[in-house]
C-alpha cells in the first residue's frame, strides 16, 4: 500500500492518520502564509491526499483552520501547565516564567506572530467559528495571568494581569514589524519593570 493509499483509504485508521497530517501540513502553511491565502487545493497538493478525504475529516476549510488552532492552543497550554507545576505556590516565578517562554518563541528565526492573534485578525466576524476559537483561547491566557496575578499582594492585581497581557501581546506584534532585536527583546525586563511597579502592599 502506497503512502497515498494510506492516507487516503477507508479504515479508520488510516483515516485518523489522513486527519493528523492535513491538520499538521495546513497548520504550517496557515501559519506561513496566512489563512485566507492557503487554499483547499494547495493544502491537499502538499499533504498527498484528495479533497473527498479532507472533507471525510474536516466538514469544511473553517473546521480545519478551528482544528489546526486549538491543536496549537492545546500544545501551549501544555507548555504552560508545565511551568505551573514548576513554580507551585511561587505566583510571581510562574510569571516570569511564563514572560520567559514567550519572549523566547518570540526570538525563534521562523516566528511569525502568535497564530490565535493571527486568525483573529483575518477573521474579524464575531460569529465566525474561528474567531471563537480565538477569542477564548486569549481569555483563557488572560484568566490565567490574573489568577496568579491575584496571589500577589499588590493593589490592582486585573491592572497587572492586563499589563502583562499588554506587554505580550505588543511583543508578538513588535516582532513582525521590527524583528527579533526591536522592542520585543524588552519583553522580559519591561515585564519585570511592571511587576517592580507594583510593589506588595495589599493586607499589610
Amino acid at each position: 500500500m502506497t503512502a497515498k493509499e494510506s492516507l487516503s483509504g477507508g479504515e479508520a485508521a488510516p483515516r485518523k492518520l489522513a486527519a493528523e497530517k492535513l491538520r499538521e501540513v495546513a497548520s504550517e502553511l496557515f501559519y506561513k502564509h496566512g489563512i485566507r491565502a492557503v487554499g483547499v487545493d494547495e493544502i491537499v497538493n502538499e499533504t498527498g491526499v484528495t479533497k473527498p478525504t479532507l472533507y471525510r475529516s474536516y466538514a469544511s476549510k473553517d473546521a480545519l483552520v478551528s482544528a489546526c488552532l486549538l491543536e496549537r492552543i492545546a500544545a501551549m497550554r501544555r507548555v504552560l501547565d508545565e511551568i505551573a507545576s514548576r513554580h507551585a505556590g511561587d505566583p510571581a516565578g510562574e510569571i516570569r516564567a511564563i514572560v520567559a517562554r514567550y519572549a523566547e518563541l518570540i526570538a525563534t528565526p521562523d516566528f511569525r506572530g502568535c497564530p490565535v492573534t493571527n486568525a483573529a485578525v483575518e477573521f474579524p466576524e464575531n460569529d465566525h467559528p474561528v474567531r471563537d476559537v480565538s477569542e477564548r483561547s486569549k481569555a483563557e491566557v488572560r484568566a490565567r495571568l490574573v489568577a496568579l496575578t491575584r496571589q500577589l499582594e499588590v493593589d490592582d492585581p486585573d491592572i497587572l494581569a492586563d499589563g502583562l497581557t499588554l506587554l505580550i501581546e505588543g511583543a508578538c506584534t513588535s516582532r513582525h514589524t521590527s524583528g527579533s532585536q526591536g522592542p520585543s527583546a524588552a519583553l522580559v525586563r519591561t515585564a519585570e519593570a511592571l511587576l517592580q511597579a507594583f510593589p506588595t502592599t495589599r493586607r499589610r
